[in-house]
């Protein structure tokens, strides 16, 4: 099996670690820490733009000189509250202290200097979808937001029972208007805890087809290929995306199998 689904390495502090060099390719970064309350993160930026999100719980969050203050505004994820995030640029340095227990990702591409340190919030949700393909969508940061150099972050809600990114879609091809190369992270979550959903991570030709029982906390990585997932009944599934690539567009082609089920619901 390809190294494409990465288990948290502990309950506490740093959790996931993901680089571009341990996920073998050139974009995409991912940490998370779990902080309980007076803990603290802190971690340079280098040559790299960072999306903190507050997934669960409350921080004081400052980026160099300038202090944003105490930002977060659900406990937990599936009370599906519009997300706090903060944005840093590269060469800065980031500090979260949690005010009560936390759940912190860390969000990484290359960046260029182009955009201030801010605060993202107010973010409106979408829904996507019909059916058993309906989500409910958190754009915390994609394309037609004007705050990254490289990143497009969202966080995506499927109700127990449904499947999202799907139609399966890729985006792994550097063809710009017809798709963009995008690397990507899932960080899921299951409601209840103890769930489990599935993610197939597969080429149409069949060069990679893995198939993922997830758990919550669980990474998956998608380096190329469709990507779809699936929540089972009585199981909610959240996921926290991250892209990035050469270009900050997102584009991407359905599987052409499975093309005509986004046709008949454009309608």
């Amino acid at each position: 099996m390809a190294d494409l689904l990465r288990k948290p390495t502990a309950t506490h502090g740093k959790v996931h670690d993901i680089t571009a060099q341990s996920a073998n390719w050139g974009y995409v970064g991912f940490g998370l820490y779990h902080l309980e309350p007076g803990e603290t993160a802190s971690e340079p930026t280098g040559d790299r733009e960072v999306i903190l999100v507050l997934v669960e719980g409350r921080a004081d969050i400052s980026v160099d000189d300038q202090k944003f203050g105490e930002l977060g505004d659900r406990m937990s994820v599936f009370e599906r509250k519009s997300p706090h995030c903060v944005y840093a640029p590269n060469d800065a340095n980031w500090t979260a202290q949690a005010t009560t227990k936390c759940t912190l990702a860390v969000c990484t591409a290359p960046g260029k200097g182009n955009y201030p340190a801010r605060v993202i919030r107010d973010i409106e949700m979408v829904e996507r979808g019909k059916g058993g393909n309906t989500r409910y969508i958190h754009p915390i940061a994609m394309e037609e937001s004007d705050v990254a150099d490289s990143l497009l972050v969202t966080e995506v809600f499927t109700p127990q029972g449904n499947w999202s990114s799907y139609p399966p879609h890729r985006h792994d091809e550097d063809n710009y208007p017809e798709m963009t190369y995008l690397e990507e992270t899932y960080y899921h979550r299951l409601n209840p805890e103890q769930g489990f959903g599935f993610q197939r991570i597969f080429t149409e030709d069949g060069a990679l087809d893995e198939t993922m029982a997830v758990q919550s906390g669980d990474v998956v990585l998608v380096p190329k290929g469709h990507h779809p997932c699936g929540s089972p009944y009585g199981y909610e599934m959240y996921y926290l995306n991250v892209m990035a690539g050469p270009m900050r567009k997102w584009r991407f082609q359905n599987h052409p199998d499975h093309d005509w089920i986004y046709q008949r619901d454009s309608k």
